[in-house]
């Protein structure tokens, strides 16, 4: 069987979703079988993953990203005429027009662009609405990375719940055997790009509402770029007390030694399609708090302390209570890097993903 898949954030300045894709490919790619797994844009060879700059050559990234720009902006087939002799397409996001020589697959990230459109980018809900209308609701099956986002497809899209299959995402094997970062003192870690969604203005006003003995305990770590609509979040960064500290962007490499070596995971996001921050920190066994809505119970499967999300004096709670805890949290911290260890390590989300396309394959085929 060869599978194609739409490789294109691999191009890109990306965090999350370039992260995912890279891991997932070299994964499948490294389990046995009669299956070949390419990649649209065609690359030679994938490099080492970087989240500033592209995993491929300077002319394979610049011919990928003029391809994609003309196949999104002008139509032009170029994911049809490379699918030649493909079985299945499988996109991620960015094919605006995909071939219709072979099955058609893709991946349901979240659909808070129609759960929460007011906290995105005009720009970025009408590029999802457009992925919805030329992909998702043509394609043959489609991968959830949760039981939640299984769910939003199904109300927002109307996809038949058939048609979905709920994979998760996985967790690079570096969280699993990080070694802690060194720090001037202990930390509370947050990771995220700075977004209203990400929920980060809640999280300081918890923060600096924490009993002052916590505070000079431990500090505030929050990692993550700049994002859209956060000039006022970042205002704030800028001009807290020396107790939070904003690193900015942190690099895919320095991330597992950061969560490693984190107190505790503070992730009180407003939604998400999975939260791969929260089964990162899982993976190297740290406790978390996080939010009691969308896909972040299912993820955390008991080993976080649930909180609402928009209530402040809640965050501030369950971050008082496990500071203060340091059984709790190495309980929680357990529980989450066992369920990790069994549900998110990379070859068991390859083995579930090349199972979901040899069954979508036969199904179609029969």
């Amino acid at each position: 069987m060869r599978i194609m898949v739409d490789a294109t954030a691999l191009l890109l300045r990306s965090a999350g979703v370039k992260g995912v894709l890279y891991h997932w490919i070299q994964a499948m790619r490294e389990l046995p079988g009669g299956h070949e797994v390419l990649t649209y844009p065609p690359m030679r060879s994938i490099g080492a993953l970087d989240h500033q700059r592209s995993v491929a050559s300077a002319w394979a990234t610049w011919k990928g990203l003029a391809m994609t720009i003309a196949n999104q902006r002008l139509g032009v087939p170029f994911p049809r005429w490379h699918a030649r002799g493909v079985d299945i397409f499988h996109c991620s996001n960015q094919v605006r027009i995909p071939p219709r020589n072979c099955r058609l697959t893709a991946t349901v990230h979240d659909l808070t662009c129609w759960k929460m459109p007011e906290l995105h980018t005009a720009g970025n809900v009408a590029a999802d609405a457009r992925y919805a209308e030329n992909v998702l609701l043509r394609a043959d099956r489609l991968i959830a990375v949760s039981e939640n986002t299984r769910r939003d497809a199904v109300e927002q899209l109307g996809i038949a719940p058939d048609r979905i299959a709920v994979i998760p995402n996985g967790v690079s094997e570096e969280y699993f055997t990080a070694v802690p970062a060194e720090a001037r003192r202990p930390y509370v870690l947050s990771v995220g790009t700075i977004e209203p969604r990400k929920n980060i203005d809640r999280l300081l006003d918890a923060w600096l509402g924490l009993p002052p003995a916590i505070r000079e305990a431990f500090d505030l770590v929050i990692a993550g770029p700049q994002g859209w609509a956060a000039e006022s979040t970042i205002a704030r960064l800028q001009t807290a007390p020396s107790g939070i500290r904003w690193l900015g962007y942190v690099a895919e490499k320095d991330l597992p030694a950061l969560t490693r070596g984190a107190t505790l995971l503070a992730y009180p996001s407003l939604y998400e399609g999975f939260g791969l921050p929260l089964a990162q920190a899982m993976a190297a066994g740290v406790a978390s708090v996080t939010s009691n809505v969308s896909s972040l119970p299912e993820v955390a499967a008991g080993s976080a302390r649930l909180v609402d999300p928009l209530s402040v004096l809640e965050i501030r709670g369950a971050l008082a209570a496990l500071l203060e805890d340091p059984d709790e949290r190495a309980r929680l911290g357990d529980l989450g890097r066992r369920h990790a260890l069994a549900q998110y390590r990379w070859p068991i989300v390859a083995q579930r993903s090349l199972a979901f396309f040899n069954q979508t394959a036969g199904i179609l085929g029969s």
